[in-house]
């Protein structure tokens, strides 16, 4: 049997690893690759209806067709904001709100305007709290690029002056989309530090939804203590939790890369919160992944030879509420400490096991199964075919919606 071939490219030891330990044949992203583990600008290229490429039955690829609809941040804004219009039209009960009109269940995203679009609602909003800070974020950049605070509108229009944008009040053509997000100013601090979690989600399907959660995944701290004065607005290492800013500071232990596990995290939840207290959390963070995949679950090209491993980070206030703050379609694959070498390269190993089942050819037309061992640190968040529909309007059940959502084992 000839082995699999497989094609990357990124030279990550975590991938090659894996792909030599399983005896693949490397070849190069043009010859007939069976497995290819591409960069989203490659993805592109293929999909591009004037390219004339297409995928065989043997082959499969790491990112949907057009994955940036839930991994730009405007467009995860767009399909959110769609997705909770829809079900308050069809009455479901996931979109009830309360006595101030907030969503009990959907309400998962700083408040966000995408500019310049949005500026004159966005003014409008920021004149409701005039000294709040609102953090202005690229639509397409990672890796905290591009990202700055601000608190007052004599700010945003000195950027716009400097030539960040043009008449941005007069909604013309601008260099870059941006999104603007009501600052989360009361984040959870451990140690007197901000943090926010970092978790994969891979997506096998989006029609019918099917998607696992990791286990693994890892909190990112600042090296720096939390201060929300106006002072401290322009410290990086004091709000943004990206390891690629940390690194950069002196306080930066470059030892255990200033991440904590999910497993600590819970232990420490639990023992100065209490268990139901940490539950409740975890299974909120859960629902707002299946919502936010279940928001572009009808916009997403769904392809039997794709699959997608997100990189979602998530902040937590000091009401134990997590808000989504953004969906990486390539969350970094290197390594900064020797754990997280260890983490990443589990990751990897897990995925391939769960997308070419035991290592047999890759067919799409094949059903794919998964064992309990298969799934590694895998855990079945969400399977369409066998759960009941998240957003049905047509339940009668009493209990919450949550209820109905399938709890991801953390421990």
């Amino acid at each position: 049997m000839n082995p699999i071939k497989y094609a990357t490219d990124f030279e990550k030891s975590v991938l090659i690893d894996n792909f030599v330990k399983r005896g693949w044949s490397k070849c190069s992203p043009e010859d007939n690759w069976n497995f290819y583990w591409a960069c989203v600008s490659n993805v592109y290229k293929i999909y591009n209806i004037d390219s004339g490429y297409r995928l065989n039955d043997d082959q499969i690829i790491n990112h949907f067709p057009n994955h940036y609809e839930l991994t730009r941040k405007d467009l995860m804004l767009k399909n959110i904001k769609r997705y909770r219009k829809d079900l308050e039209k069809d009455g479901s009960l996931y979109a009830e709100k309360d006595i101030t009109g907030k969503y009990l269940y959907l309400d998962f995203i700083p408040t966000t305007f995408t500019l310049p679009s949005d500026y004159n609602l966005f003014v409008e909003e920021f004149r409701k709290t005039p000294t709040s800070p609102w953090i202005m974020k690229p639509a397409s950049r990672s890796q905290g690029d591009g990202i700055f605070l601000i608190n007052s509108l004599s700010q945003l229009k000195k950027w716009s002056r400097d030539g960040n944008y043009t008449m941005l009040n007069n909604h013309t053509a601008n260099k870059e989309t941006y999104v603007i997000s009501r600052y989360i100013g009361n984040p959870l601090l451990i140690g007197g530090k901000k943090f926010d979690l970092r978790l994969y989600v891979l997506v096998t399907s989006f029609k019918p939804l099917n998607c696992y959660i990791y286990k693994l995944g890892f909190c990112r701290f600042c090296t720096v203590k939390y201060n929300a004065g106006i002072n401290e607005l322009d410290n990086m290492f004091v709000h943004l939790t990206n390891v690629s800013i940390q690194k950069q500071g002196a306080e930066y232990n470059a030892a255990h890369g200033g991440k904590w596990t999910i497993n600590n995290l819970r232990l420490y939840l639990e023992g100065t919160k209490g268990k139901e207290v940490a539950d409740k959390l975890f299974d909120d963070i859960n629902w707002l992944i299946v919502h936010s995949l279940k928001a572009v679950q009808n916009v997403i090209h769904n392809d039997k030879h794709c699959f997608e491993c997100y990189g979602y980070d998530v902040i937590i206030d000091n009401d134990l509420k997590p808000w989504l703050i953004e969906i990486n379609a390539s969350p970094s694959l290197s390594a900064t400490t020797y754990s997280d070498r260890i983490l990443k390269l589990s990751l990897i190993n897990d995925v391939i096991n769960i997308v070419v089942p035991f290592n047999e050819m890759p067919d799409v037309k094949r059903e794919k199964s998964t064992t309990k061992e298969s799934l590694g640190n895998f855990v079945l968040l969400y399977d369409e075919k066998r759960s009941i529909r998240i957003h049905s309007s047509n339940t009668s059940s009493k209990e919450t919606p949550s209820k109905n959502l399938k709890r991801a084992v953390w421990k």
